[in-house]
């Protein structure tokens, strides 16, 4: 078993937990570029399919609001191991399910087990020095956005090969082998949390009530990550249609551009010493913003969906890496409460995204969409102009 060192965490083990948190949340993206094939094997409609999107990011808010804060209170290596085995029991019924209202339950369940890489954020940042911790936990993130993004393109890729049913089989034994890992490598953390689960959950809506901080950060976050979920949700759809006319592979594939701005969005955490953390967080949101332009005016050609991508990508998770740094800062030991209302806003945020573009998908197509995803950037860019400068001078005087 890895060992913290006294200085901070061990290389291997923020490895680890980086590949560990890419493979587990790619259980919940797996079923964007597979959703024509979905609905295709069902004889459903679209905007049917695209609700099993909606179900598995509303499954993931309920998991980090109900099970992430258990990290305070249990021994997380434990309460880990436990939840592999629900995702992968989760992943299996997905591979046989018939009905569709078996992948709507399963779509939840898999959404609600598969929060583990947020319980290794905080024990990044709970087990980092002052000095690594952006770094640490950039690394981390970095890992579960390339889980995110490379999701697509391999479900893609072998939903076309081998049918959509064959990718969650896949998952499900990849679970069981992260389960076996995990039990030899991850170090255990003793809980810092006494109370009962009942004042354990009440300290998460006084932290949501009380941290300024806090609140921006996951507005922000909950604003970027639905307009990245408005994107990936029916590029598909948008990439089957004319001039296209392309399959599940090609829309997957576009999860390799957005790769391109992950990477770049990890080494966001080195521009501190050179800008505050505000400033990056400005320059990130309007980088966001600005991917629009490509997807709007440029949405009929690969090039233009190509760098809509990858600016995209950049921008959300600058920004989300950024707020996860900030509010790390906070001087409290309930890292994974702090966590559990930043993710559940996250993806509250990822579901209206990916709701609201399917209804605009439905009445406007592809310029519909384009317009929900940069109304949710501009109300980032509102929010955090209103109210950064105000919040870090407060924190100043406090």
């Amino acid at each position: 078993m890895q060992n913290p060192s006294p200085t901070g965490i061990s290389k291997t083990v923020i490895w680890l937990m980086s590949i560990i948190s890419g493979l587990v949340v790619a259980n919940n993206y797996y079923n964007q570029p597979l959703l024509g094939l979905i609905s295709k094997d069902l004889n459903v409609t679209e905007s049917a399919a695209g609700k099993i999107s909606v179900l598995t990011q509303l499954g993931y808010a309920f998991g980090l609001l109900m099970i992430v804060p258990l990290g305070d209170k249990f021994l997380r290596k434990k309460l880990i191991l436990i939840d592999l085995i629900l995702v992968t029991l989760s992943l299996l019924w997905m591979t046989f399910a018939t009905e569709l209202w078996m992948l709507y339950a399963t779509s939840l369940l898999i959404g609600a087990t598969s929060v583990i890489p947020q319980l290794f954020v905080p024990i990044t940042a709970e087990l980092s020095s002052e000095t690594q911790k952006s770094a640490n936990i950039g690394l981390v993130v970095s890992g579960l956005l390339m889980g995110i993004l490379l999701s697509r393109f391999v479900g893609g890729i072998v939903g076309e090969m081998w049918g959509w049913r064959s990718m969650y089989g896949i998952a499900a034994a990849l679970m069981l082998l992260i389960w076996f890992i995990v039990y030899k490598m991850l170090p255990e953390i003793q809980p810092n949390f006494k109370g009962t689960y009942f004042e354990l959950m009440n300290s998460v809506i006084k932290l949501a009530k009380t941290q300024p901080v806090l609140q921006l950060s996951s507005f922000r976050g909950a604003m970027g990550f639905g307009s990245l979920c408005a994107l990936f949700t029916t590029l598909v759809f948008h990439i089957e249609r004319p001039p296209f006319e392309a399959g599940a592979s090609v829309a997957g594939s576009f999860g390799l551009a957005g790769a391109v701005g992950a990477l770049a969005a990890a080494k966001v955490g080195g521009l501190q010493k050179k800008m505050s953390i505000n400033r990056i967080i400005l320059y990130s949101i309007l980088i966001l913003i600005s991917s629009w332009g490509f997807s709007y005016f440029a949405g009929d050609t690969y090039w233009g969906l190509i760098v809509g991508v990858i600016l995209i990508d950049l921008g959300v998770q600058s920004n989300h890496i950024m707020n996860q740094t900030n509010y790390f800062l906070l001087k409290t030991n309930a890292v994974n409460r702090l966590n559990t209302v930043y993710m559940v806003s996250y993806f509250i945020g990822g579901s209206l995204g990916t709701y609201l573009a399917s209804v605009a998908w439905k009445y406007a197509e592809w310029k519909g969409v384009c317009v929900v995803g940069l109304s949710m950037g501009l109300a980032a860019l509102l929010a955090h102009i209103l109210f950064a400068d105000k919040i870090y001078k407060k924190q100043l005087n406090q």
